[in-house]
C-alpha cells in the first residue's frame, strides 16, 4: 500500500511538472473609450428582463485596432467614466497546446481565441494565435488585470504580429489569379482572389494602363479582350438574351458586340466578323435504376454528351450550326485571315493503345468545305495555326507522328506526359519536331502573330520557365523573367509584351508584364503585384538545392527545406515528399503540402525529383514506365538515407514520408521494401494496382502511361507484385490513409483494402475519410482539419506527442 501511494504522489508530481505556468505581462490596449448606459423608460425590456452591465461590453469589438501597449497591473480605464477596452497579444506555437487560461482582475469581461468568444480551456492547434480579453471599467477603476496560462508546454506571449507561417497563411489572404493584356499591349487585366478566415471567399479584377500604371476601372467579371481591337467584352443577360458588349478600356464606353448569343463557351474570330460557339447535346439516355454502362468512360457524367459547333455572324446576328455528328466535334484553332478552321473529333478506340484518338480537318468558313487532315491519330495535345495560315503547331508526346520526336531506342516507351511541339505544314504535311533534344517538357504555347516566334512554357526539372523558339533556325532561349514557378501567361496578339504569374520557391504568385525584344539582355520586367506582399506578416524559413548522385550514377535533384529559427546543433525530425510518378514536385508555393508550413512546426522538409519525373528529359520520364515504383522508391530511399548522413541536425530516428495519389502509392510501396520511416502518410494512395485500373475513372488511361501495353493478366509482376496490397505483411511502420470518399480518381476502396490488411496483421494503422470529397480536398473546413490531421499523425509519431492526435480523434471504448 506505501509502494502504491508513493508511486502516485510520483506520477501526481509528474503530471504537475509536465504543466508550463506562464504570466502574460503586457498587452496591445484599445481604448479604453467612454460608454454610458442608456436612458431606462421602463425597468424590463420587451423581454422582460432587467437592463444587465455587461451589455455595455458590446459597444467596442474584440478586434478593435491597438493604439497603445500597456503592462499588466491597473486595468486601464477613464476618470469621468464608464469604459469599454481590448487587452490583446499574440500566442506562436509549434506543436499542440493544451491547457487553460485565467482571467483575473475586471468585474466585466469576455475573452477570446482568435475571433470567437472562449471560456477557460485551451485547444491550440499549431498557429499564430490572437487572444483578446474585451472589459468593462468603472471611473478611475482600482481593478487589476491578471492573465495566466497553465499548459501542457512553454508558450510565450508577444505583441508583434510577425509569426512563423502557419496553415492560415497557407489558405487565407489576397492572391493574384490572372493576368491578360490587350492586343496592343497598352493595357492589362489583373483578377484576385481574397480568402477570408473561414473561408468566406470574393474576386476582384483591375484593368490598368500600362503606360501610366492608373487603375482605369474595376470590372464586375473577369476581362476577356477582342482579338485585334483594343477593346475588352462583357456578357450580361438582358430580357433573357445573351450579350455581349465591346468596351473601351480608356472611356468605358460599350458598344453591342453580339446579341442573343446562344448558350457554350465562344471564340471570336481573328477578323472579329463571327464568333465560334462550342454547345453540347445530350446523349441517349438510360433507365436510372437498371442501365447499361457503354465503356468504362460510360461511368462519367456527361460522357454521353457531344459537342458541336455553331457560327455565328456579328453582321447579321444569324447563328449556323456547322459541324454534326455522333463523336463530337471541337475548335482547336483560327487561321489568322479568318478563312479556316482547325476541327478536331475525338473518340474511343479500346483495343489500342492509346485508347483515345483524334480526326483533324481544316474547315472553310464561308463554305463549310472540309478537308482531312489527320485521321486516327494519337498522341497529341494542342494544335494551332502558325501567323501565315500554312502551317499547324501541335504539342504531342514523343510518341505522336511515329515517335519523329522521339529520342529514346525503339524498344523504350516514353511516357505519355513528356511534351514536345512539332510543326505540321498543311500542304505537304509533313512533320518537322521542334523540342526533340530539348529537355523541359512543353506545357502551354503560343506562336506570336507579332515577331513570329513561338512562345512556351515549360517544365524545367522542378522549375516552370518561359522560352521562345525561331520556327526557322529551331533556336531555343530561356527568357530571362523572374519567378520560379511561370504560369497563367498571355501574349499581347499584335505587340511584343508577354504578362504572366510566377511563384518564387519561398513566395506567392507575383504578376509581370515583359517587353520582349530580339536581344534577351535587353528584355525587361516590370512588377504589378508584388507576392511578397501576400506574406503579410508571416516569416519563412530557407531552401537550398540539395542534389546527390545515386548507386546508378545520375544526378537526382532535391531541395532541403530549414525552419527560420534553424539551429545547427538542434536535432529535427525530418518530413520527405515526393510524387514519384510522371511529373516533379514544382516549386508551386500554395500547394496544401507546404514544407514551408511544416519548417514552422518544427521539421526540416526534404523534397525530391526521383526518376519518372517530366522536365528532365525523356529518358528520365520514360522511368516511370513499368516499374510500378520500384526505380523511384529505390531514389527517395537513397536520397533520404545520404541527406541524413550528411546533415547531423537531421534526427534519423525520427523520419517521416508523406505522398499523394501516385505518392499515396509510393508511400505505401516504400513502407514494404523499407524500415528508415518512423511514420508515413498516404493521402489517396493506390494499394492495389490492379483494381485501380478497372475502378478509378481514369485508371485505364493512366495505366496506358505507367503500365504501357502491359495487363492486369499479361504482367502479374507489376500489377500484383509491385502492389503494396500483396506485401501488406511487410509493413511495419505506422501509416496514416487519407482519402475523400468521393474520390473518382482512386476510388476509397484503395485505401479501405490497405486499412483493413493491416488491421487484420494487428499493425499499426488509421483511416480518416473526408465526407464529399474528390481527389482533392477543396472544403474549407475539411481541408483545414485534413491538414491538421497530417500534421497531428506526424506529432504524434515524430515528437512521440499524441495530445494533438488525440483531440482530433477522441479514444473511443468501443
Amino acid at each position: 500500500m506505501k509502494h502504491c501511494i508513493t508511486l502516485l504522489a510520483w506520477l501526481l508530481a509528474t503530471t504537475a511538472a509536465a504543466q508550463e505556468k506562464t504570466e502574460v505581462t503586457e498587452f496591445n490596449l484599445a481604448g479604453p473609450f467612454a460608454v454610458s448606459q442608456p436612458f431606462a423608460a421602463d425597468t424590463v425590456n420587451v423581454g422582460g428582463k432587467q437592463f444587465e452591465e455587461t451589455s455595455l461590453l458590446n459597444a467596442l469589438s474584440h478586434d478593435a485596432v491597438p493604439t497603445a501597449t500597456c503592462q499588466a497591473g491597473l486595468l486601464p480605464s477613464l476618470a469621468e467614466s464608464q469604459s469599454v477596452g481590448v487587452l490583446s497579444f499574440f500566442l506562436n506555437n509549434s506543436d499542440f497546446v493544451k491547457g487553460t487560461i485565467k482571467v483575473e482582475g475586471p468585474k466585466h469581461y469576455k475573452l477570446f481565441v482568435d475571433g470567437n468568444e472562449a471560456g477557460g480551456e485551451l485547444k491550440l492547434a499549431p498557429e499564430h494565435h490572437t487572444l483578446a480579453v474585451k472589459y468593462l471599467a468603472q471611473p478611475s477603476d482600482t481593478d487589476s488585470i491578471r492573465i495566466t496560462i497553465d499548459a501542457n508546454r512553454l508558450v510565450v506571449p508577444t505583441l508583434s504580429k510577425e509569426h512563423p507561417y502557419m496553415v492560415h497563411d497557407l489558405t487565407d489572404g489576397r492572391r493574384v489569379r490572372g493576368i491578360s493584356l490587350s492586343p496592343d499591349g497598352h493595357f492589362v487585366s489583373i483578377s484576385y482572389q481574397t480568402t477570408e478566415r473561414g473561408g468566406n471567399s470574393r474576386w476582384e479584377y483591375e484593368l490598368r494602363d500600362m503606360k501610366t500604371q492608373r487603375i482605369l476601372s474595376r470590372p464586375t467579371q473577369n476581362v476577356r479582350w477582342m482579338p485585334r481591337t483594343c477593346a475588352y467584352i462583357e456578357e450580361v443577360w438582358e430580357n433573357g438574351k445573351r450579350m455581349l458588349y465591346k468596351v473601351e478600356p480608356l472611356t468605358g464606353v460599350r458598344s453591342v458586340l453580339a446579341a442573343g448569343v446562344p448558350k457554350g463557351g465562344y471564340t471570336v474570330s481573328p477578323t472579329e466578323d463571327y464568333l465560334i460557339i462550342t454547345d453540347d447535346e445530350e446523349g441517349p439516355k438510360e433507365d436510372k435504376d437498371v442501365f447499361e454502362v457503354l465503356e468504362m468512360d460510360d461511368r462519367q457524367p456527361g460522357w454521353r454528351n457531344r459537342s458541336y459547333l455553331t457560327k455565328m455572324d456579328l453582321a447579321s446576328g444569324i447563328a449556323q450550326r456547322i459541324t454534326f455528328g455522333n463523336k463530337g466535334e471541337y475548335l482547336s484553332s483560327i487561321s489568322p485571315d479568318g478563312k479556316q478552321l482547325l476541327v478536331a473529333s475525338s473518340y474511343s478506340r479500346l483495343a489500342q493503345r492509346p485508347t483515345e484518338v483524334t480526326d483533324y480537318y481544316l474547315l472553310d468558313a464561308q463554305t463549310l468545305k472540309a478537308d482531312t487532315l489527320l485521321q486516327c491519330v494519337g498522341f497529341l495535345g494542342t494544335a494551332q495555326f502558325s501567323p501565315d495560315g500554312k502551317q499547324l503547331l501541335f504539342t504531342g508526346n514523343p510518341e505522336a507522328f511515329d515517335r519523329i520526336g522521339c529520342q529514346l531506342p525503339a524498344n523504350v516507351t516514353p511516357s505519355m506526359t513528356e511534351n514536345e511541339l512539332f510543326i505540321f505544314d498543311i500542304a505537304t504535311k509533313q512533320v518537322t519536331p521542334l523540342t526533340k533534344d530539348f529537355n523541359p517538357s512543353v506545357e502551354s504555347v503560343d506562336w506570336s502573330w507579332d515577331d513570329g516566334l513561338v512562345y512556351f512554357s515549360a517544365e524545367d526539372r522542378d522549375y516552370v520557365s518561359l522560352f521562345r523558339l525561331n520556327p526557322a533556325t529551331g533556336a531555343i532561349e530561356q527568357l530571362p523573367v523572374p519567378g520560379d514557378y511561370a504560369y497563367r501567361w498571355d501574349l499581347a496578339a499584335h505587340a511584343p509584351v508577354l504578362a504572366y504569374l510566377s511563384y518564387k520557391t519561398l513566395e506567392p504568385a507575383s504578376a509581370y508584364v515583359t517587353s520582349l525584344k530580339p536581344q534577351l539582355k535587353k528584355i525587361s520586367s516590370q512588377v504589378l503585384f508584388d507576392g511578397k506582399t501576400a506574406l503579410g506578416d508571416a516569416q519563412v524559413g530557407t531552401c537550398q538545392d540539395w542534389n546527390f548522385t545515386n548507386s546508378k550514377g545520375d544526378t537526382v535533384y532535391g531541395r532541403l527545406y530549414l525552419p527560420a529559427d534553424f539551429d545547427a546543433t538542434k536535432k529535427y525530425p525530418l518530413i520527405v515528399y515526393y510524387y514519384g510518378g510522371c511529373s516533379p514536385v514544382s516549386r508551386y508555393f500554395e500547394s496544401p503540402y507546404a514544407p514551408q508550413m511544416w519548417n514552422s512546426l518544427g521539421y526540416v522538409a526534404y523534397i525530391l525529383q526521383p526518376s519518372g519525373a517530366t522536365g528532365f528529359g525523356q529518358e528520365w520520364a520514360s522511368r516511370h514506365v513499368n516499374t510500378a515504383g520500384h526505380g523511384p522508391a529505390e531514389d527517395i530511399i537513397e536520397g533520404t538515407k545520404k541527406l541524413c548522413a550528411e546533415h547531423p541536425f537531421i534526427n534519423a530516428e525520427k523520419i517521416g514520408c508523406m505522398g499523394a495519389s501516385y505518392g499515396g502509392f509510393m508511400t505505401q510501396y516504400l513502407q514494404t521494401v523499407t524500415d528508415i520511416f518512423a511514420c508515413a502518410v498516404s493521402h489517396a494512395g493506390i494499394a492495389n494496382h490492379t483494381s485501380y485500373w478497372g475502378e478509378g475513372y481514369w485508371g485505364y488511361n493512366y495505366s496506358e502511361v505507367s503500365m504501357a501495353n502491359s495487363y492486369p493478366w499479361s504482367h502479374k509482376q507489376l500489377y500484383v507484385d509491385q502492389s503494396p496490397l500483396f506485401n501488406a505483411d511487410k509493413i511495419h511502420t505506422p501509416l496514416l490513409l487519407l482519402h475523400g470518399n468521393a474520390d473518382t480518381n482512386v476510388p476509397l476502396i484503395e485505401s479501405l483494402q490497405m486499412f483493413t490488411a493491416l488491421k487484420l496483421l494487428g499493425r499499426e494503422v488509421a483511416l480518416v475519410e473526408v465526407e464529399g470529397q474528390n481527389h482533392h480536398i477543396t472544403d474549407y473546413g475539411k481541408r483545414e482539419k485534413w491538414l491538421a490531421t497530417q500534421m497531428a499523425w506526424f506529432q504524434r509519431w515524430l515528437k512521440d506527442d499524441p495530445s494533438w492526435w488525440e483531440t482530433l480523434y477522441p479514444k473511443k471504448h468501443l
